[in-house]
């Protein structure tokens, strides 16, 4: 890995430029930040949708802009210098997907988080007493198989069936729309919790570029931000539990797959975890892509299709099995974020995703939008 924050590899992203008004299309060449932002190859959009994303971000022309990790290190909420470049969201007009229940770890989670009707202090006994009732290892099914439909079977008889169990191992994926085009925030900004929570926690994923025509070109980081006691009380929350302000963070930057990394190293990398609190509190996890349940080509084609387009394309995380159970307060209590907590996600194959934990709306309002980048660009005698 080049640096400690981004790995070596076709990188593209969007970062912050002093005296331009629309974000530029930068991409990292031994070790330099360049803004490769063209007329007509103005947005990640353009680049994404052109058939050769990875041939143009490699060999298009480029202005320097200084040091990439300088800035990275710029790009901080609250270390930032607005007189030097710093990092945005590495997408633009894409539209911005997820997909739950991908991991043995987090369904059983999402089972705990509904029966314990966002109650943490319910969610140890009934974590023992839902392994026990389900008396078989979710890790061996196939979704939507004979043998997943049996288990279905059986947990209806014990009264114990959930609909996150039917979308973990039943023949639909659970696909949902995070946040808006132009909503994401990327490395070193305030990822957002919203204020009625009080048991939440990161959810560390691999989130994937994907075309308008359904092909997948390249993976980023990202944390898909989780109010467990709101998703628990109803599922039909899950719109305020998922989409708030700051609550996607993508980055540092998409790698776009090439000779050296593909679909195939995105299945098997390990994601890392660290939450570090201003209270001392530290929790450290890993999880390895190759336990996701179904595969990314499998949600991909259940996001887009003749079913449902996207003109602009979309990233879609693909899920995560960290749920994390750490106790903070005491014995029993759980884990749950406080305000403070610098979050890291990281993977060799990605970099490392840097983001600090406030409340939703105490994090920078999201103001600028598709129009504000259209206007810009035109301006700039860009589209």
């Amino acid at each position: 890995m080049s640096g400690k924050h981004y790995p070596e590899g076709v990188l593209i992203g969007r970062a912050r430029v002093p005296g331009q008004q629309h974000p530029a299309l930068v991409t990292v060449r031994d070790g330099v930040l360049f803004d490769i932002t063209a007329k007509g190859m103005a947005t990640v959009r353009d680049v994404a949708e052109s058939g050769r994303a990875a041939e143009h971000v490699r060999t298009a022309p480029g202005r320097e802009l200084g040091d990439a990790d300088a800035v990275v290190a710029n790009s901080v909420a609250g270390k930032t210098d607005s007189s030097q470049p710093s990092l945005l969201s590495p997408i633009d007009l894409q539209a911005i997907k997820a997909s739950g229940v991908t991991f043995v770890v987090s369904l059983l989670e999402r089972v705990i988080e509904e029966q314990a009707r966002g109650d943490k202090a319910k969610a140890d006994s009934l974590r023992g007493e839902i392994l026990g009732l389900i008396g078989t290892d979710l890790s061996e099914l196939v979704p939507g198989s004979d043998t997943a439909m049996k288990v279905k079977a059986a947990l209806i008889e014990r009264g114990v069936w959930s609909q996150y169990l039917e979308v973990g191992i039943g023949p639909d994926a659970e696909i949902f729309t995070k946040g808006q085009p132009m909503s994401s925030v990327g490395y070193g900004a305030e990822v957002g919790l919203h204020p009625v929570s009080s048991w939440n926690n990161p959810e560390p994923e691999v989130a994937l570029l994907v075309t308008s025509k359904g092909e997948i070109i390249g993976a980023t980081l990202g944390n898909d931000v989780n109010l467990r006691d709101v998703e628990g009380r109803s599922a039909l929350l899950l719109g305020k539990a998922k989409d708030n302000n700051a609550s996607a963070s993508l980055g540092p930057f998409v790698r776009l797959f090439d000779g050296g990394f593909t679909l195939d190293t995105v299945k098997t990398a390990e994601i890392a975890l660290r939450v570090e609190g201003e209270d001392g509190f530290v929790l450290d996890g890993h999880s390895n892509m190759a336990q996701i349940s179904r595969t990314p080509e499998s949600l991909v084609a259940a996001t887009i299709g003749s079913h449902h387009q996207y003109p602009d394309g979309l990233v879609l995380y693909l899920g995560t099995m960290f749920a994390p159970v750490k106790d903070r307060d005491g014995a029993g209590k759980g884990f749950t974020h406080k305000l403070g907590d610098t979050v890291s996600i990281s993977s060799e194959a990605l970099g490392t995703l840097v983001n600090r934990v406030n409340l939703s709306t105490q994090c920078p309002p999201w103001t600028y939008g598709a129009s504000h980048l259209l206007r810009d660009l035109a301006k700039a005698d860009l589209l």
